[in-house]
């Protein structure tokens, strides 16, 4: 009976030994850990580089106006007003820019075809980025905050004032227009390109090239992380912005090529709930990645040239790719007007999709 009890009272033993285990690695480790992942992943500032950066005097007659909005925190953001003299003003295009290279500054060209036909653009740098205040991006649900604070600020600006307002989002900057329309159930229209549907969707896909399945044990944390750092930004998803209260325009932009944001986790799951839609324009490449994805096909040609000449040139100096020798050679030879030159045709398709909802809508 005594060595029966025994047997008992060590099984028990080891129980809450086991039990304590899991609960100190579920309720300790893997928070702190999940906490430090996302951290290392955007706990840090982002600036374009002095080569990729474009200036208003490459563009014939484009004017920029700087201007600063504070954001959440009270940091100050950086905004950007672009027009060309005696333009007509058929509205606003507000640009929201990716993540990774900086602010908005590699999408002038975007702003300049707009101000060329007819539209103003307003930009700006979303925290932690280029001229804006910020030690880090923070997250993913931040650029969703930065966009709310930009649309306050333009539809308080006497220059904007009752002028419609369409958006244009690439990336990070497409998840945070098409989540915005949560709070902002007035804009016209919105372009987005190569974007994905929530924050937790990016975060686990990049996850998984990295660590595989064990990914998905993290995710609940990282839900939970965002939704106390970032308060109901973190709920909000682009799927849901669209089935808002609004009459908004949705053209969707996407290449299968693409492996920093998957369709499945935007494209596919937009057109799957909406394909049908008259609201909705949807438009598929096959080989235009991500970055590019509304580039010329000619550009693409050229960038991959460039990218060869690069991988020569490391080789006969040293071998070793440093960001001082990137920018030595792109500094000689890098020509955005051809490697970035802008798929006019699918402009025009964006253009005509703004008209048609600042006119009529």
């Amino acid at each position: 009976m005594k060595t029966r009890d025994k047997k008992r009272n060590k099984q028990k033993t080891a129980l809450i030994i086991i039990t304590s285990i899991l609960a100190v690695f579920f309720l300790v480790i893997m928070p702190g850990m999940s906490v430090m992942v996302y951290n290392d992943n955007f706990g840090e500032r982002f600036e374009t580089a002095d080569w990729m950066a474009y200036s208003v005097s490459d563009f014939d007659g484009l004017e920029v106006t700087e201007c600063t909005f504070p954001s959440n925190d009270g940091q100050i953001l950086a905004g950007y007003q672009y027009k060309k003299e005696n333009q007509k003003m058929k509205g606003v295009v507000v640009l929201a820019h990716g993540l990774g290279g900086g602010g908005h500054n590699t999408y002038m060209n975007i702003a300049d075809y707009f101000t060329s036909n007819g539209y103003l653009v307003f930009a700006y740098d979303a925290t932690g980025n280029d001229k804006s205040e910020g030690d880090s991006v923070k997250g993913l649900p931040q650029g969703v905050i930065d966009l709310d604070f930009a649309l306050r600020y333009v539809k308080d600006a006497e220059e904007y004032r009752d002028l419609p307002i369409v958006l244009f989002g690439h990336s990070w900057g497409a998840y945070s227009a098409g989540s915005v329309l949560n709070r902002h159930t007035d804009v016209k229209a919105a372009v987005l390109a190569a974007g994905f549907d929530r924050s937790t969707d990016l975060f686990e896909q990049q996850g998984e090239s990295m660590i595989g399945g064990g990914i998905k044990l993290f995710m609940p944390y990282v839900s939970l992380y965002e939704r106390l750092k970032f308060g109901e930004y973190a709920a909000y998803s682009v799927t849901d912005g669209f089935a808002a209260d609004s009459d908004a325009g949705i053209m969707v932009i996407h290449s299968k090529d693409d492996t920093t944001v998957l369709p499945e986790n935007g494209y596919d799951k937009f057109h799957d709930k909406y394909g049908d839609s008259s609201r909705f324009c949807f438009i598929e490449y096959e080989d235009r990645g991500h970055d590019c994805v509304y580039c010329s096909k000619e550009s693409q040609g050229h960038r991959k040239q460039l990218n060869s000449d690069y991988d020569t040139y490391v080789k006969e100096h040293g071998g070793e790719y440093t960001a001082e020798l990137k920018a030595e050679f792109m500094g000689k030879y890098l020509d955005k007007s051809k490697c970035y030159e802008l798929d006019h045709d699918l402009m025009q398709q964006m253009l005509e999709f703004y008209d048609s909802y600042v006119y009529t809508k």
